[in-house]
């Protein structure tokens, strides 16, 4: 399904279950929890999530999802588990967002960063180089 963005983009959102059926309430759930992603980067392209059921419920609380998120520049990818599906897509949120929000700041250090630097053909003058200040009398 193509959820219309902010600004005329349009983004692919795939939600599957393993093990069960998606009804259309957690396929909403799932799309509303997930927009805030849209909101951190805007050049996401795809969002693709499964919901799986796992058939022992003692292994890792039962319910697992698994989140791959695609960019123009990287693939994002989470995975949690929890007692409930909510539980579950929370953590794969929170867990995205950090991502989505380090490569962010990486990428702006960079960029940020290299307005410092000297340019190629610039020497660098040190005060080294200068001496110590002279003393007035």
């Amino acid at each position: 399904m193509a959820v219309g963005m902010k600004g005329g983009a349009r983004m692919d959102f795939v939600v599957r279950g393993r093990g069960s059926r998606v009804s259309s309430q957690s396929r909403e759930r799932v799309e509303r929890k997930l927009a805030r992603l849209a909101r951190l980067n805007s050049g996401i392209q795809r969002i693709e999530v499964e919901l799986i059921e796992e058939p022992n419920r003692r292994v890792n609380g039962g319910h697992r999802v698994e989140v791959a998120c695609w960019t123009a520049r990287r693939t994002f990818r989470a995975s949690s588990t929890g007692s409930d599906i909510d539980a579950a897509l929370d953590r794969v949120t929170e867990r995205l967002e950090r991502q989505l929000t380090d490569e962010h700041d990486r990428r702006r250090t960079r960029r940020v960063g290299g307005a410092n630097r000297l340019k190629s053909g610039e020497k660098a003058v040190s005060r080294e180089e200068d001496g110590p200040p002279a003393l007035e009398s």
